[in-house]
């Protein structure tokens, strides 16, 4: 057998469209987020404009796309993507309210009863032992343990930091809302699933 290192044909890298689920006003906003930063910190210059970067960042976190490829798509380096995609998670996890506020939020409005329950979003299974948190017995998956809080109606009014994926709702409710250790207190009726019973004497 010969070796060669000359190309079996002419190659080129194909760039491809793919939909994002997302509504225009998503986009904008985080491109908002964006442009109020930058004018914040004095950037007076970006590769691409903020509408750009905010649908890059949006297709990775959506899509789980490679940084590499999203770079190799929009003629940037994977370094920048990883800096753009950080920057703008920074950004959103900055406009996030804190529990006791947005309960207060709740309260000057008039709602007297709050919803609170836990999920996983799923991930991408990696290698190496450190990954073993992440697998939920329950949902046979590997991914992060969120805890939501709703008002009556549904709406979220806050949702927890990431927490490995085998982490029961009891024990990040703990971690996140010590008031979720009893749903029945006098101060916020809680309604919740069944596995929150154990959580408190009372019925």
């Amino acid at each position: 057998m010969t070796n060669t290192k000359e190309r079996a044909e002419d190659t080129c890298p194909i760039v491809y469209q793919c939909r994002l689920p997302l509504s225009t006003r998503t986009v904008n906003h985080l491109a908002d987020l964006l442009r109020r930063h930058l004018k914040a910190i004095r950037s007076r210059w970006r590769i691409l404009p903020p509408g750009k970067v905010a649908v890059i960042v949006l297709a990775v976190l959506r899509h789980d796309q490679r940084l590499a490829d999203m770079a190799g798509g929009n003629n940037v380096s994977e370094s920048t993507v990883r800096r753009w995609r950080d920057e703008l998670i920074a950004l959103l996890a900055a406009q996030a309210p804190r529990l006791d506020r947005a309960l207060k939020k709740i309260a000057k409005q008039g709602g007297e009863v709050v919803l609170i329950d836990g999920t996983l979003i799923r991930t991408q299974r990696r290698t190496g032992k450190a990954d073993r948190r992440n697998y939920s017995g329950k949902h046979s998956s590997h991914g992060l343990h969120f805890l939501a809080l709703t008002d009556e109606n549904g709406r979220l009014i806050w949702i927890s930091a990431a927490r490995p994926g085998r982490t029961h709702d009891n024990t990040a409710a703990r971690h996140a809302w010590p008031a979720c250790a009893t749903p029945a207190s006098e101060r916020w009726p809680t309604s919740a699933s069944a596995a929150w019973t154990t959580m408190s004497s009372t019925p």
